[in-house]
């Protein structure tokens, strides 16, 4: 039986935990262990600060107890500590500079058209969406779609509320990149407020890239985040059992604190035009449909503590390149500079 003279309080390292979503998943999954009393995370210090009754095993086997209940998030819980793991960028670095020469190669071949010298393309939110599927959304809006399936497999359904899930986020992206389109429309924003919106989303991807090197702590509190009661709710739906609300929990995705979706959202806003909002945002959900609908019927996840360093670093890396792209056409687009990537 548990007593108060048998809580025993622990701070552990969390891998993986880049945005305020992560956070709220840490602190609700831990609270679910039957020998936790409390779970309180920080993203400052990537940590989570746990107390329970765990007897007197060593805190090595504790963090890889509490880290089952993290997997099917990407997260993964360790004796706290600052080391950084340098080694990872030399598995990191080769992946993302083979990604950056096929992408160079694709646009001098002609294949896609993902670099404009003043716009975002479609084409590029939709490789966006892609890199985003397989890094934070994978671990944030891939929890809800595992917590979907386990709330709904109970009643021996499961593939109905993964495609209710999926219709409902691709189209409140496509709904609500409109809307905030049409939003951007009554500032009327002349050359100089467009280059301030272009720069800002630039600065806000390379904030964000930064942030997933897991390397500088002081990049975390660089990266805005949505309301945090809004990501409460909407994690906390994901529990609900009603038909319908698999749907509404895929369109509240939309508000849910990812980086790469806010750079989104804040280039949509930028256009002032609510048919290119849609349509960028639409483009941006396509593009992480295909991995976290694997997820969905396959319960797919990143897991290992390696394998979760070196994705996010080799997307950390490639989202730094794309914020430089961005800074450099945004210069190039008003006349700064000359155009560097004349493609």
């Amino acid at each position: 039986m548990m007593t108060a003279a048998s809580i025993q309080t622990y701070t552990l390292r969390v891998n993986g935990m880049h945005c305020k979503a992560c956070v709220f998943l840490t602190e609700s999954e831990l609270a679910e262990h039957p020998k936790v009393v409390s779970a309180k995370a920080s993203l400052r210090s990537r940590s989570v600060e746990v107390s329970g009754d765990f007897g007197d095993r060593p805190l090595d086997e504790i963090a890889r107890d509490l880290s089952a209940f993290l997997s099917e998030h990407s997260l993964s819980a360790t004796a706290q500590g600052k080391h950084v793991a340098w080694d990872e960028f030399g598995v990191a670095v080769p992946i993302a500079i083979g990604c950056a020469a096929l992408f160079v190669l694709l646009q001098e071949i002609g294949v896609v058209n993902l670099v404009s010298g003043d716009t975002v393309t479609y084409g590029t939110a939709f490789l966006v969406g892609v890199i985003a599927s397989l890094s934070t959304c994978m671990a944030i809006v891939g929890g809800l779609v595992l917590s979907i399936s386990a709330t709904f497999a109970r009643s021996g359904d499961r593939t109905k509320p993964q495609a209710l899930f999926h219709v409902g986020r691709v189209a409140s992206f496509l709904v609500l990149g409109g809307v905030i389109g049409l939003l951007g429309s009554a500032f009327r924003l002349n050359s100089t407020g467009t280059f301030v919106l272009s720069l800002s989303v630039a600065l806000f991807m390379l904030a964000l890239g930064i942030n997933l090197l897991d390397v500088f702590r002081w990049a975390s509190p660089l990266q805005p985040s949505m309301p945090g009661f809004l990501s409460k709710r909407t994690l906390g739906a994901a529990n609900l059992t009603h038909t319908f609300t698999p749907a509404l929990v895929g369109g509240a995705t939309f508000f849910l604190p990812c980086g790469f979706t806010q750079a989104m959202q804040l280039y949509a806003v930028s256009t002032g035009s609510p048919v290119t909002g849609a349509l960028t945002m639409f483009s941006f959900a396509l593009g992480t449909l295909p991995a976290l609908a694997v997820l969905s019927f396959t319960s797919l996840a990143v897991r290992t503590r390696t394998k979760q360093g070196v994705f996010f670093k080799t997307v950390g890396l490639l989202v730094i390149l794309f914020a430089v792209f961005n800074v450099v056409n945004s210069l190039a687009a008003i006349g700064v500079i000359e155009p560097v990537f004349n493609w």
